[in-house]
C-alpha cells in the first residue's frame, strides 16, 4: 500500500495516478478483452465501450466503500498489520499475473493473437460473456469486491477525513475512477480496434503489450517485494509514490504506441 500525502493538492493528484495504474491491473485488461470480443461479433456498437463500462461500475463501488468508511472513520483505526497484509496480497497477485502472461506470450503460435491473463475473470466464468451495458458495469462492480481495491478504497477515505468529512473521501472516489475511466476506456477502444483488423500488426501488437504487462507486473512485485525486506530502499521510495506513478503509466503508454510502430515496420510492403 502506497503511503499518502499530507496535503490535500498532491493527495488528489496522487489519487488520479493511482486511479490510471490500477486501470492497467492485468485483471482489468484480461477481463475487458475477453467482453470485447465477445461484444465485436453479439453487439459491436457496445464492443468499444466495454472498458468505460467496466470502470464505471468499478468506480461506483469504491466510491461506496469511500463513503461509508468516511462515515466511520471516528470510530475505527486501521490495524497496523492491514499495510502489510496489502502489501503481500499484491505481490503475490502480481508475482502470478506476471508469469502467467508471460507464459501465454510464449506459448502463443505465430498466427494467434495474445490475450492478456487474469485471475478473477476466471472465477466470474459466464460474466464474461455479456451483451448489456448494465452487466458489463457489474462486471467492473464485481472486480471491486476483492482485498486490494477494498483496502485501497478504505486508506483514500481514512486520509481524507483529515482534511474534512464525506465530501473529501467522495472526491477522492471520483478521481480514482477518472483515472481508471481514463486507462481502461482507451484499452478497450484499442482491444476493439485490434480485433477489427486482425491481421499481421494485431498479431505483432498483442505480443508486444503481453510482454509489456507481464514486464510491468512482475517488476512492481520486486519492487514492492524489496521495500518490505529493505529498510533502506524503503526509506529511499518514501515520498516518491507520485513520480514512480507517472513513470509506470508513461512506460505503458509508450509500449502502446511502440507496439504499433513495430508492428506496422514488421508488415512487408
Amino acid at each position: 500500500m502506497e503511503s499518502l500525502p499530507a496535503d490535500w493538492l498532491s493527495l488528489l493528484l496522487l489519487t488520479l495516478v493511482l486511479g490510471m495504474k490500477h486501470g492497467f491491473d492485468a485483471d482489468h485488461l484480461a477481463t475487458i478483452d475477453g467482453l470485447t470480443r465477445y461484444n465485436s461479433r453479439r453487439n459491436p456498437g457496445l464492443a468499444r465501450y466495454c472498458g468505460t463500462l467496466f470502470s464505471l461500475g468499478h468506480g461506483a463501488v469504491v466510491m461506496a466503500i469511500a463513503l461509508g468508511v468516511s462515515v466511520v472513520a471516528g470510530q475505527w483505526e486501521v490495524p497496523a498489520w492491514f499495510g502489510t497484509l496489502g502489501a503481500l496480497v499484491s505481490i503475490a497477485f502480481l508475482l502470478a499475473l506476471g508469469s502467467l502472461n508471460l507464459a501465454a506470450v510464449l506459448r502463443a503460435a505465430p498466427d494467434q493473437m495474445v490475450r492478456p491473463v487474469g485471475l478473477k475473470g476466471r472465477l466470474l466464468g459466464r460474466l464474461g460473456q455479456v451483451s448489456h451495458p448494465a452487466l458489463v458495469a457489474l462486471v467492473g462492480a464485481l472486480f471491486a469486491l476483492s482485498f486490494d481495491t477494498l483496502s485501497q478504497a478504505a486508506f483514500f477515505a481514512l486520509t481524507a477525513t483529515r482534511f474534512g468529512g464525506w465530501q473529501h473521501a467522495l472526491a477522492l472516489a471520483l478521481l480514482f475512477m477518472l483515472g481508471m475511466l481514463l486507462t481502461d476506456g482507451i484499452n478497450g477502444l484499442w482491444i476493439a480496434r485490434l480485433i477489427a483488423r486482425a491481421d499481421q500488426v494485431a498479431l505483432v501488437a498483442s505480443r508486444v503489450m503481453g510482454l509489456v504487462v507481464a514486464g510491468i507486473s512482475l517488476l512492481v512485485a520486486a519492487f514492492g517485494l524489496a521495500k518490505m525486506l529493505s529498510p533502506a530502499i524503503d526509506a529511499w521510495s518514501e515520498g516518491k509514490e507520485l513520480v514512480f506513478g507517472f513513470v509506470l503509466i508513461g512506460m505503458i503508454a509508450l509500449s502502446f504506441v511502440a507496439a504499433v510502430r513495430l508492428a506496422r515496420r514488421s508488415v512487408p510492403a
